[in-house]
Order: structure tokens, then C-alpha cells, then sequence
């Protein structure tokens, strides 16, 4: 292009922008001088030639306006430079150029025309243009006149109208948005007030008005500010609701019932107070046993919060079991009882909307009332199905409480406490919800089968110590003595309310009406540790001295007018023994005469007679039935223990008093078939007879041996050998009367003990009172036998009678010397019997146990001297009758005992004297109660008189053959 105008230049046109500084780097570099245009148009013409030339330019010249010609024929330079040769290059690219150039002009030249035209045109074109900028700027400046004048004025007024509309209408909404924001402030102070249905409703309705300015952006900021409030309020609501699990508040419930109806959620409501409840129990009982635990732990590193309840159960002390379980007790109750209290507000609000419903009948509302039906039928479900599953956790929760100490060691209050909490806690839940707590009852029957066999077995051990230790010395005690005035027995007298515990009875009991939920409904709670009343209360049951009072013990020993017949010692000290008072001085001899041989009591009151230890095995006793009248799933455990110590104290009595190989054998009958049976088996049950036996037996034998206890031993205090005392009568009387007072009052017991006795179990108990209880007065007989058979001289006795001449000629008017020193046995035999009387009363069965003892033996000791006779005549046998008939009558002035133990026994044998031959056999067949050697004697003495050789051989084969089986 430059290059054209380079060309149009010289031929004298120039373009208006025209400026040499327009060319481009390669015209810059070089422009053809005058001459070479001259040379240019001096050279041929010739366009064949001048296209050859312009054909023969190298390609490198055409590619690009950067191309650098100088520098590109520099390179091309040959390594060795040629004037000529140069020259003729320079001359060939002067004619290259010169056709080029020539070629240009020519191409100028021929479009000259037409670029004069255009450029005519240009320049018109820019005159038309300079007067249309004119007229704009004239149109523009008459415009800005009217718009200043008319336009801008009226428009401006109708735009600030339409604005001001606008603006009243945003005042209004953003008036509504400040006091949608400024609830929030009021919703807080509502859940401050807890107006939990107030907070809802407004929150609601908030909601609602929201809705209506939703096409603001600050209103869906506050719409979910409003939702996070609601849910907000549904937190604390469930916060609210919460609490109602420990403190049942009427008001309180109400509100949240209430807002729940509003929020639509009555039946989430009830799911989530079940859970509450559940969580309420669990976090009640774990508070209640970790500050026990942590309170005994002292400052112990262990950080008990982390530990499972269950193991955490496990750390409680001995000392701190019985508070904790009762705080325990008392925080579940007052779950329970809210929980109770709530199905009462339920049950209460359902009438009061029944009613409503039926006073206002409206067909608009039926699916309102429909559903709300709904809501109530499935809260009461919700709520009696509840019942037996919060029951349910709260058993598992004690029992676990209960089976993670060892109970075994505890002392007996503090376990029959336990018994006591749990046996109430047991009502609680039947009251509750019917429950017979069978989850309870098998945890502590465990724990009381396992406390009470080592309770038991350290009774069993201590009752054998104090039969050792025992001087069986008459414990004194009121003639009105009954075991219900021991504290160990006052259960038994209180009509217990089902409200109260066994051991802590209130003296007035409270109506079994009314339950527990209905006594402690506003207040107060049935686990609360009462003091116990013992401490207020004094047994009143000893006697001072033996006797009931003083003025008792005054008139115990008036003095009444002398009777030869009434021994010194039976005329005073007497007390009547049916009423226990003292007799006034108007007392008839013959009264004094009939008392003086009945019962060797007349020194003291007709009080029962026991020893200490007697009185302790009446309170273990009375201990084992409290425990089974509490926890009767044990009783049968508990009474088989109770028998236990009856057959170990009667053993004891026997053992020490009764057991006689010598005068077992002599085949009195002394002791009973079922005597000898029941101390046969309580030897195999009860005693350990091995006690240094090889420690490496079985296990099982082992085992058995636990179960048992070792024989116990006389007190080397108490002597049994001295004539004086009557081979230690006294400490026998009281052993064995002792003995019966148990066994009475065991009978007085029995319909107790039948009364909770399982119906399966009730043969033992039977067989229990018919074969050990009542074989207990009949100990007596071994016992006394005892006495009897060392109180008086038989021996010496049979000696006088040897001296005797029996085959005498003449009837004899005289007795002989014998029975008269027997009878000063018997009268010695009573003085002694009554200065033993005089430190123990002697009741009547026993005076006439001894005397019915004495006289037997006496008349057997009279067959025994008579069967040694080997002469006797007609004559001797009627002094045989003679000095019988002196004892007797004798004896009879000694004794009340009627008839004659064994009279029979004696007159029989000396009768049989005067039998023939043939009524001799028949008699000898028929009396099989004299031994062979009586009957032997009999023939012998008998023979020369009226039997005859042959008859005594038949005779004596007669007791041969009766003798025989015997052996």
C-alpha cells in the first residue's frame, strides 16, 4: 500500500492523511533516486521480457514484510568476494527492481479513475455527517427546555405517590416482622413461667403469620428461628415432662399434657414418660448406691461413676447395706407413687372430658372427639401396661441390690430389717400392680436360706455352749409368765396392717382398707427407718428372788398351827399354786394336809420352771418365726431349724440325765418305743459323733458332718453323785421340766406354725409334734428312775431279808426288822425330797413319778428277797403278807400315790404260794411278768409241801418253755 502511494505521489495526487512516516520499514530502507526512475523507463518495455524478470525474483523476496534483505544477500556471499562477479549481480537485481517497479506504476496508473471517484464520495460523506452533529445538539438543547418546564415536575409527583403507597404498605409489614422478632423474648419468659401451652400457642400462631410475609428475606431467617424455638420448647417440655417421674406435680402435668395436646403429640408423650420412668428408676437407684459407696470409700482413687451398677452393688459395706437399701426403698416409691399419681390425674381428666363430651354434642366436632378417644383408649393401655414394666425394672433393681452383699454374717435385727423393707416393698408392688414379686421372693428366699442355715448352725453352736455351761439352776420368772411378753414374740399379739412392718408395729393399726399409695398419697413414705419399740419397752417377766412380790414373800412364810402329820418344812412358804397368791391365815390343816403331799412346790409361786438357756431357745424361737411369719417361702426351712433346736435341747436332757445303760437293760420299760426312736434319729441327723475322725474323708460326708453338731457335756459343776442333794434331783427336775415347758409351748405354737406351713410339708410337721414333741414328759421316767434306784439302800435290804427265817411254825404278830428299816429309807427319801423342794418346786408328776419309781423298785426288791427264800412254810408265807401289809400302810401315810405301784406284783407272788399243781402251771403260763428265776423258786420252795417231784419237773419244764424264746 505504501508503496502505491509512493507511486500516486509522484504522480502528483496526495491523500489528505498522507504523511511519509506512514511507509513501511522496507521503503524507509531505501527510495529509487531520480536516476533509476529514469533508468527504469529508459530500459525495454517489453512485457514478455519485463514478466520474465519479475519470474526470475527469488520466493524468499515474496514471503514477508520482516524479511531482511540486506542481511539475506550478506549470507549469500560467496567465501572468496569477485568485483565483477559482484557487479553483475547488483546489475541483476537493478533490473529485477526496475520491473517490479515498473509493474507497480503500471497498476496505479490503470485504478487512478476510480480512486478519485472515491475519494469525491469520502468527502462528501463527511460534510453530510458535520450538519447532522449540528442538528442533534440543536434537537438535544430544545428537549432539556421541556423536561426542565413540564415532564419532570408531573412525573416526579405521580412516582412519589406510588412511592409513598409502597412505603406505608412495607411500615406496616416491617411493624408485623419487629413483633414477630420481639416474641422471642416473650417465649422465653413464658418457658421461664413454664406456660409451656401459653409458649406453644404463640409460637404457633407466629408461625402462622410468618407464612403471610414469606417473600421477605429476613422472614425465612425468622421462620426457622421460629421452628428451632418450637423445637426448643419441645426439649424443655420433655425436660418438664421429666420430672414428673420423681415429684408428681398436679398443675405441673397438667401444663404439659396440655401442650403436648396442642403440638399434636399426646401419644409420643406417653412413649416418652414410659422411657422417662424407666430412666428415672435406673438413675435413681445408681445416684442412691454411688453416694453410699463413694461415702464409704473415703478418698479412694476408684472412679466408681464408670462402674456397672451391678458391680457397683458389690461395694457396699455391712455398715452402710441397711441405710442404702432403705434410702434405695424410699427414692423408688416416690417413683412409683408419681407414677400412680399420674394414672390418677388420667383417670380423672377422662371423666371430666366424658362428661363434657356428652353435655355438648356437636356433629362438627365427631372426628375431633373421635380422635381424642383414641388418644385416652391408648394412654390407658400405655399406662397398665406400664404398671407391670416399671414393677419389673424396680425388682431387678433390688434383687440385684440384694444378691450383691453376702447377707450371711449380718446380725438378726438388721436382717429381719432387711426382711422387714423387702416384705413391705413386696405390698408395694401387689398394691401396685397385682404383682405377687416372684423375682423378689426368689432373691431373698436365696438370701435367707443362705443367712439363716449359718444363722442357724451359729445358734446350734451357741445353744451347745450353753447346755455345757448350763448348771441347770431355776431361772426365776413371774406364775404369769407367757411367752407372748417376750419382745421376740410381740408379733403375734398385734393385728398387723398390711402398711406396717412385723418388727415396728404401731400399737394402733391402721384399717387393711386403705392401701399404701392412699395413706402415703400426699406425703410421708412406708420405708421411713422407725425407731424401734423395744427400746421403749421393758420385758416384765422375773420374778425377784422367786417371788411375785414382797408382800408375797411376807405371807410365804405365816406360820400355822402345828400337825403331827405336816412336816416343818410344809407349813411354811406356802403359796397358793393355781391362783399364785398368798393364802390367808384361815387356811384349814386339812388343806395344808392335802397340798403337803401333792406337790413339793408349797415354798414358792406355781411360776413355770426354765433355765436361762431354756429361755434363750424360747427366743430363737420366737426370732425363727418372726423371719418365716415375714418370708413365708421359707418356712419349711425355717421350722425343720426350729426342730432342730427342740430335739438338741431334749437330747442334751437325756444325755445327761437319762442315759443309763443299767437300768435301760432291766427291761422296765423305762423309756418308750417311740422315745428310743426319736432319740435314735436325732442322734443319726443331728449329732456328730465323729469328731476327730479322719479329715480325709468324702465330700459328701464332710457335707453331712457341717449339718450337724457335736453331743454336748455336762457342767463339771453339776454333781449327780451326792446322796445328799438325791443324786442332783434338783438340776434333773428343772432339766426335765425345762424340757416339758418347751414341748408346751411348741404345742401352744403349732397352729401358728401350721398356718404357714406349705401343704406339701405339713407330714413333717405332723410327725414332728407326734413323735418328738410329745415324748418329751416322757423322759421323765429314765430320768427320776435314776434317782429312784439310788435314793434308797435296796441292797441293803435284801440283806436283812436273807436273815429272815420263813419256815417258821407259828403265826407271827410282829413284822420283821427289814420293813421298818425300808420304810426309814422312804421317810429319809422324803425329808431329802422335801429340801430339794425347797430350791426347786417339784411339781405333782414329778413327786409321783419318784414315789411311783421307789415303790416299784421297793416291791420288786420284796420279790427279789422273797424269790431267795429256800425254806418257807404256810406260816412263813403269812408273815411275808404281814410284813407287806405293814409297808403298806405305812407307805400309804407317806405318800398320795393310789393305788400302790406293783402291789399287785408282790401279793400275787406270795399268793402263788398256796396254787395246786395244776392252777400253778395255768399261773405260771399267765404271768409272765416275773422272771424265771421268781418262778423257779417258787416250785422249789413248794415242793414237799403240796407239789410233789414229778409235778415240780413239769413245772420247771413249764418255765423252760416260756424262758425259751426269751433266749
Amino acid at each position: 500500500m505504501q508503496k502505491i502511494k509512493s507511486l500516486m505521489a509522484r504522480q502528483g495526487l496526495r491523500s489528505p492523511q498522507e504523511s511519509v512516516h506512514d511507509l513501511s520499514p522496507i521503503e524507509n530502507l531505501r527510495i529509487p533516486s531520480k536516476e533509476e526512475l529514469r533508468e527504469s523507463r529508459e530500459e525495454p518495455t517489453d512485457p514478455q521480457a519485463q514478466q520474465e524478470i519479475i519470474n526470475s525474483i527469488e520466493e524468499v523476496y515474496f514471503s514477508s514484510d520482516s524479511f531482511d534483505i540486506v542481511k539475506y544477500e550478506l549470507e549469500r556471499l560467496p567465501p572468496v568476494l569477485s568485483l565483477q562477479e559482484l557487479e553483475e549481480y547488483r546489475d541483476k537485481l537493478k533490473q529485477q527492481q526496475a520491473a517490479v517497479s515498473k509493474k507497480v506504476a503500471d497498476l496505479i496508473l490503470e485504478k487512478q479513475p476510480a480512486y478519485v471517484e472515491e475519494l469525491e464520495r469520502v468527502t462528501s460523506l463527511q460534510t453530510g455527517l458535520q450538519l447532522a452533529a449540528v442538528i442533534c445538539a440543536n434537537g438535544r438543547r430544545h428537549l432539556n427546555i421541556a423536561k426542565e418546564g413540564f415532564t419532570q415536575t408531573s412525573l416526579g409527583l405521580l412516582a412519589n405517590q406510588r412511592k409513598r403507597q409502597l412505603l406505608i404498605g412495607l411500615l406496616k409489614s416491617l411493624r408485623t416482622i419487629k413483633t414477630l422478632q420481639r416474641t422471642d423474648v416473650r417465649l422465653s419468659e413464658m418457658l421461664e413461667e413454664e406456660d409451656y401451652p401459653g409458649a406453644i400457642q404463640l409460637c404457633l400462631e407466629c408461625q402462622k403469620a410468618a407464612s403471610t410475609f414469606k417473600h421477605y428475606s429476613c422472614i425465612s431467617e425468622l421462620n426457622s428461628k421460629l421452628q428451632d424455638t418450637l423445637e426448643q420448647i419441645e426439649e424443655q417440655l420433655d425436660v418438664a415432662l421429666s420430672k414428673i417421674c420423681k415429684n408428681f406435680d398436679i398443675s405441673h402435668y397438667t401444663k404439659v399434657q396440655q401442650a403436648y395436646r396442642l403440638l399434636g403429640k399426646t401419644q409420643t408423650a406417653m412413649d416418652q414418660l414410659h422411657m422417662h420412668f424407666t430412666q428415672a428408676i435406673h438413675n435413681t437407684v445408681f445416684q442412691v448406691v454411688l453416694g453410699y459407696v463413694e461415702l464409704c470409700a473415703g478418698n479412694t482413687d476408684t472412679k466408681f461413676q464408670k462402674l456397672q451398677y451391678k458391680d457397683l452393688c458389690t461395694h457396699i459395706t455391712s455398715d452402710s447395706y441397711i441405710p442404702c437399701l432403705a434410702d434405695l426403698c424410699k427414692a423408688l416409691w416416690e417413683v412409683m407413687l408419681s407414677y400412680y399419681r399420674t394414672m390418677q390425674w388420667h383417670e380423672n381428666h377422662d371423666q371430666d372430658e366424658t362428661a363434657t363430651v356428652s353435655s355438648v354434642s356437636d356433629g362438627s366436632n365427631v372426628i375431633g372427639t373421635e380422635e381424642n378417644s383414641f388418644d385416652r383408649s391408648y394412654v390407658k393401655k400405655k399406662l397398665e401396661h406400664g404398671l407391670s414394666r416399671i414393677w419389673q425394672d424396680v425388682q431387678l433393681k433390688v434383687k440385684t441390690y440384694l444378691l450383691g452383699t453376702d447377707l450371711s454374717n449380718f446380725k438378726y435385727d438388721d436382717f429381719i430389717f432387711v426382711l422387714d423393707v423387702i416384705s413391705r416393698l413386696m405390698q408395694v408392688g401387689e398394691e401396685f400392680c397385682g404383682s405377687k414379686s416372684e423375682v423378689l421372693q426368689e432373691s431373698i428366699r436365696k438370701q435367707s436360706v443362705n443367712y439363716f442355715k449359718t444363722y442357724h448352725r451359729t445358734r446350734l453352736e451357741e445353744l451347745r455352749m450353753f447346755l455345757e455351761n448350763e448348771t441347770w439352776e431355776l431361772c426365776p420368772v413371774k406364775s404369769s409368765f407367757s411367752i407372748l411378753q417376750l419382745h421376740e414374740f410381740k408379733f403375734m399379739e398385734q393385728s398387723r396392717s398390711p402398711s406396717v412392718s412385723p418388727s415396728k408395729q404401731p400399737a394402733s393399726a391402721i384399717s387393711t382398707a386403705v392401701t399404701l399409695f392412699e395413706q402415703y398419697c400426699n406425703g410421708g413414705n412406708p420405708f421411713e427407718i422407725q425407731a424401734d419399740s423395744k427400746d421403749d419397752e421393758t420385758e416384765d417377766v422375773l420374778a425377784s428372788n422367786g417371788y411375785e412380790s414382797d408382800e408375797q414373800e411376807k405371807s410365804a412364810y405365816q406360820e400355822y398351827d402345828s400337825d403331827s402329820d405336816v412336816p416343818e418344812e410344809l407349813k411354811r412358804d406356802y403359796v397358793d399354786e393355781q391362783t399364785g397368791d398368798a393364802p390367808m391365815k384361815s387356811v384349814s390343816r386339812e388343806t395344808l394336809r392335802s397340798r403337803k403331799r401333792s406337790d413339793y412346790n408349797l415354798n414358792k409361786v406355781n411360776a413355770p420352771i426354765l433355765t436361762n438357756t431354756t429361755l434363750n431357745v424360747v427366743r430363737l424361737v420366737g426370732k425363727y418365726m418372726q423371719m418365716m411369719n415375714i418370708l413365708k417361702p421359707i418356712a419349711f426351712d425355717v421350722i425343720h431349724f426350729m426342730s432342730q433346736l427342740f430335739d438338741y435341747y431334749l437330747y442334751a436332757v437325756y444325755t445327761f440325765f437319762g442315759r443309763n445303760d443299767t437300768f435301760e437293760s432291766t427291761g422296765l420299760g423305762l423309756s418308750s418305743s417311740r422315745l428310743r426312736t426319736t432319740l435314735n434319729r436325732i442322734q443319726e441327723s443331728l449329732i456328730d459323733l465323729e469328731v476327730s475322725a479322719d479329715p480325709a474323708g468324702t465330700l459328701t460326708a464332710a457335707e453331712e458332718r457341717k449339718e450337724k453338731v457335736p453331743s454336748p457335756h455336762l457342767s463339771h459343776l453339776v454333781v449327780l453323785t451326792s446322796g445328799n442333794s438325791l443324786y442332783g434331783l434338783a438340776e434333773r427336775v428343772v432339766a426335765t421340766e425345762s424340757l416339758v415347758f418347751l414341748a408346751e409351748q411348741f404345742e401352744f405354737l403349732q397352729p401358728h406354725l401350721d398356718a404357714v406351713m406349705p401343704a406339701a410339708k405339713k407330714p413333717f410337721l405332723q410327725q414332728f409334734y407326734s413323735q418328738t414333741v410329745s415324748t418329751a414328759s416322757e423322759l421323765r421316767k429314765p430320768v427320776y428312775w435314776i434317782v429312784a434306784a439310788k435314793a434308797i439302800d435296796y441292797e441293803q435290804m435284801l440283806l436283812l431279808m436273807t436273815n429272815v427265817k420263813w419256815d417258821v411254825k407259828e403265826i407271827m404278830s410282829q413284822h420283821n426288822v427289814y420293813v421298818d428299816a425300808l420304810l426309814k429309807e422312804f421317810e429319809e427319801f422324803n425329808r431329802r425330797l422335801n429340801e430339794v423342794s425347797k430350791r426347786v418346786r417339784i411339781p405333782l408328776p414329778v413327786s409321783n413319778i419318784l414315789w411311783e419309781h421307789c415303790i416299784r423298785l421297793a416291791n420288786r426288791t420284796l420279790v427279789e428277797g422273797y424269790a431267795n427264800v429256800k425254806k418257807c412254810s404256810n406260816e412263813g408265807r403269812a408273815l411275808m403278807q404281814l410284813d407287806f401289809q405293814q409297808f403298806l400302810m405305812k407307805l400309804e401315810k407317806l405318800t398320795d400315790i393310789r393305788p400302790i405301784p406293783d402291789k399287785e406284783f408282790v401279793e400275787t407272788y406270795i399268793k402263788a404260794y398256796y396254787l395246786t399243781e395244776n392252777d400253778m402251771e395255768r399261773w405260771i403260763k399267765e404271768h409272765r411278768e416275773y422272771s424265771t428265776k421268781h418262778l423257779t423258786n417258787l416250785v422249789n420252795v413248794c415242793l414237799g409241801s403240796h407239789i410233789n417231784k414229778k409235778a415240780r419237773q413239769k413245772l420247771l419244764a413249764a418255765i423252760d418253755d416260756i424262758d425259751r424264746p426269751k433266749r
